[in-house]
Parts: structure tokens; sequence; C-alpha cells
């Protein structure tokens, strides 16, 4: 909903006058706004049709963070894989170096010149005293790779910490979302219950009315991945409607087109809003079949085109997967994958 700027209220008898006044001139003003035969079921059909909207809006949302935590799973993975190796080798590290000091430590009690003046062989004494200089500087240089290691497993944990903390957010993300369409889809549910029988076919009549004239001819699939793909879609139809939801049994608007492709070897986004994206815009006119036909101006709709004015797609729950008019919605893009 949008914001008004309201001017500072007066005070005393003026404002009340004032507000009176204001009150009457909106309620006249909607009451001119609405025609005298305008029925409640009209309402009523209107807010179940915005009310599917902000759910398929949810959906996709959480569509969106879910994925996000998929990538964030794998990611937390291969980041303790790589932990782990680095924790291995700097065990093998601090045991070399154990090794090396307890080596020095049982030949260097002695201050050097002391024991040389003591040593029976002098010469086999600076022999292993040259050694132990090598040794020395070998442990050096493993001391500074082992800080190096050290250095960067911290930097891989608190990394890994990160992406924990991301992947908590998403999943209350995902959570928030999945709440609002499961309380969005209730209360369209309830009102539809509340229609008339007959009210009731018509608003399914509305829902899949639309315009067809302003595509051209159709013709064949752009390429034969998008033909596997409209194969792909027909094979899915009658399948139920279930949000979040990408196959084989049940869909969501963009779950069904990715399935669809990935059955074609194409790797969509899992968003409407993403899959947008996901190609090269033509104009609607020279849609073809396998094309992407996205829905109002949030591309929050995303159905795939079948050719003859025809979409395939999952409406809403309760509506199975099926052939719709490509006009039903407005149609914000056509994106060819």
């Amino acid at each position: 909903m949008g914001s008004h700027r309201r001017t500072a209220p007066s005070s005393g008898p003026e404002r009340g006058t004032a507000l009176a006044l204001g009150l009457l001139s909106v309620a006249a003003t909607a009451l001119g706004a609405v025609p005298a035969t305008a029925a409640p079921q009209e309402d009523t059909r209107a807010e179940v049709d915005r009310l599917h909207h902000e759910a398929e809006k949810a959906t996709e949302a959480y569509n969106a963070a879910d994925e996000r935590a998929d990538a964030l799973r794998q990611e937390i993975a291969d980041a303790q894989d790589a932990i782990a190796r680095k924790q291995q080798r700097v065990n093998t590290m601090r045991e070399a170096l154990g090794s090396l000091a307890g080596s020095q430590y049982r030949s260097g009690g002695l201050d050097p010149a002391l024991a040389l003046l003591l040593s029976e062989d002098p010469e086999d004494y600076l022999r292993k005293a040259s050694v132990l200089d090598r040794i020395g500087v070998h442990r050096t240089a493993e001391l500074k790779r082992l800080r190096g290691t050290l250095r960067s497993l911290s930097q891989d944990r608190a990394e890994a910490a990160k992406r924990l903390g991301a992947l908590e957010r998403s999943r209350k993300a995902a959570a928030t979302h999945k709440r609002t369409v499961e309380k969005k889809l209730a209360e369209a549910r309830r009102m539809l219950a509340a229609l008339p029988a007959g009210e009731r076919a018509a608003w399914n009549r509305a829902s899949r009315s639309g315009r067809t004239d302003l595509l051209g001819p159709g013709g064949a699939p752009a390429s034969g991945r998008a033909a596997a793909a409209v194969a792909a879609a027909r094979s899915a139809l009658g399948r139920p409607y279930v949000w979040g939801a990408n196959g084989p049994a049940g869909f969501d608007c963009s779950g069904l087109t990715q399935w669809a492709y990935a059955q074609a070897g194409v790797a969509l986004p899992r968003t409407s809003q993403a899959q947008r994206n996901a190609g090269r815009q033509v104009p609607l006119s020279e849609a073809r079949p396998g094309d992407l036909v996205l829905y109002r101006s949030d591309a929050s709709h995303v159905a795939m085109y079948m050719g003859d004015g025809q979409v395939i797609h999952a409406p809403y729950p309760g509506a199975p997967v099926r052939y719709d008019p490509v006009g039903m919605m407005p149609v914000s893009s056509v994106t060819r994958v």
C-alpha cells in the first residue's frame, strides 16, 4: 500500500469540523467510485486474486531463501572438509616438530663450548653440531609453515561460522515466508468456499481468460532443448499445485518450469524472478514454444509458452498444472532460454 503525506492537524472545534468534512468527502468519493450494481461477490473475487498474488510473491521469496539455504549447506560441507584436512596437516606438523624438539633437547643440554671441551672425539661432536644446526633451520621453516596453516585454519573456521549464521537467517526467512503463504492461502480458500457455486465458477472462468491477439504465429520451439522442455511440461499436465515444490509429483509455478528444463539438461534458477534473466528477452509477439512467459511487474508468476496463444503453468493451490491463455494476466516479459 502506498503512503500518503498528511498535514499537521488543527486543534479545537475547527479540527473536528475539518475532520468530519474530510470523512464525508472520502465517503462520497468512495461511493461515487463504486458502481451501484457492484456485488459483494465481485469484491470477494478481487480479494481472492489479491491473496493469491501475495501468496505467490511469498512463495517465490520462500523458494529464494530455500535455494540460498541449500547453497550454504553445500558451502559449509566443503568448508568443513577443508578444515578437517588442514587440521590433519597441523597435527602432522606438530608431531614432526615434537620429534625435532626432543632430539635437540637430548643433544643440546650443555653449553656448546663446554660440550666441545669434554668431548672424547671433537671431530664427531662438530659433525653432530652441524647436523643440529641444519635441524634448527629446518625446524624454523616448519614452525613458519605451522603458524601459516594455523592462521588459515582460524580464518576458515571464522568463515564457516559466518556461513552457519547466514544459514540460520535463511532458514528463519524461509519459515516466515512459509507462514505468510499458508495464512494467505487459507484466507483465499475460506473466501472462495463462502461464494455461491455459480460465483466460484465465474471466478474460475475469469482466471482463465485473456487476450491472444498480440501473438504472432508461434511456430516450432526455438531449439531442441526447448522442444524437450515443452514435452516435459506437457507430461506434467494434471499434477497438483504444491507451493515450494519443483516436481515431479507436484509443482509451484517456477518449480514446473525449472523441472521441465531440467529434463532437457538445462539448469534454471529456482525463482520466477531469476528465471526472467535466464536467457534472452524477446517480444511477446515473437514468442515460440518453450519460451518462459513472466507475469506482473514483479515477475511473481511464470508459465511456459506452448504455441497457439496457450501456456502451461501451475496456477495456484487447488488448480492442477494446465493450459491457459497466454494473456490470463499482465505479461511483463518473455525469456528465451
